[in-house]
């Protein structure tokens, strides 16, 4: 490990918590389908802008790799939709907690498509997440929360777009992997907001949020995650980021006054615990 992977992980770690918070903050000002929209477009440009100065902007890498970035491009965009659509029914800081559970859907598809084999811990820690999940899931009077399904749904498909990057994606440069993940994204929520009736002009305080989300949440956040993947084994990884969710509490706490039922935080609990343990060396 270089000297520089521990204040990397530690930006990271600052940054990551924040992916519900600014969700949370743009739901006042704009629709979530459009606010996603304008944000990975704005990400995509700010990309763009750095790999054409790298003479990186290159058609030809989009080309020959289009069923991979179109794949990936559809799974951030649905993803991404709906995390900025479950605000409305959970609150960020829950919702971090759940989106931890990407972690066991990333175990079980290397269970299932490249025949990983699970220790005995393992889906011990597994079953324990799966509790917490279904804890802060299943309400009293309220059964399946919404917010909660939606969140747990899109942890699914962005741990498959995990493992489809693993997978077909080790020989792209990073700026030019970055970037056309970022444009074929962009590209699937602009035909989505279109065919919504959803594309509007935001307000100037819609367009401040905008910018600064999609520079840190998108841009920021998601090259530091990227860089630091190259960099320490993905178990470390994973585990690290398993106190993001304590970040984004604290910052829902700090901004809106907002914190988990005591119900949530127990769940919570039980799913970090059960990250913690799947996630550790054997």
């Amino acid at each position: 490990m270089t000297a520089n992977v521990p204040l990397l992980m530690a930006a990271l770690l600052l940054i990551d918590g924040l992916h519900f918070v600014f969700a949370r903050a743009l739901r006042d000002h704009i629709h979530p389908v459009t606010s996603v929209m304008f944000v990975l477009g704005t990400a995509a440009v700010q990309v763009a802008l750095f790999a054409r100065s790298r003479g990186l902007l290159r058609w030809e890498t989009f080309r020959r790799h289009a069923v991979f970035f179109l794949a990936i491009g559809a799974l951030i965009a649905i993803t991404t939709t709906t995390n900025y659509t479950a605000v409305a029914f959970v609150d960020p800081g829950t919702a971090s907690l759940l989106a931890q559970t990407s972690i066991l859907f990333g175990v079980g598809f290397g269970v299932w498509w490249l025949r990983e084999r699970l220790t005995r811990n393992q889906i011990i820690g597994a079953a324990a997440a799966i509790v917490g999940a279904a804890v802060i899931t299943f309400q009293p009077g309220d059964y399946f929360r919404l917010g909660s399904l939606m969140v747990i749904g899109s942890s699914a498909l962005y741990a498959l777009h995990a493992a489809i990057v693993k997978r077909y994606g080790g020989g792209i440069g990073f700026v030019e992997f970055f970037l056309w993940r970022l444009i074929s994204t962009a590209g699937f929520l602009f035909v989505s907001a279109a065919a919504q009736g959803l594309l509007a002009w935001p307000s100037p305080t819609a367009w401040a949020l905008i910018l600064l989300t999609g520079t840190v949440d998108v841009v920021i956040s998601r090259a530091l995650y990227y860089l630091s993947l190259r960099q320490i084994p993905i178990s470390i990884h994973s585990l690290v980021l398993t106190l993001s969710p304590v970040v984004a509490i604290l910052w829902t706490a700090a901004l809106f006054g907002v914190v988990p039922a005591p119900r949530d935080l127990i769940g919570g609990v039980g799913v970090l615990i059960g990250i913690a343990i799947v996630t550790r060396r054997q």
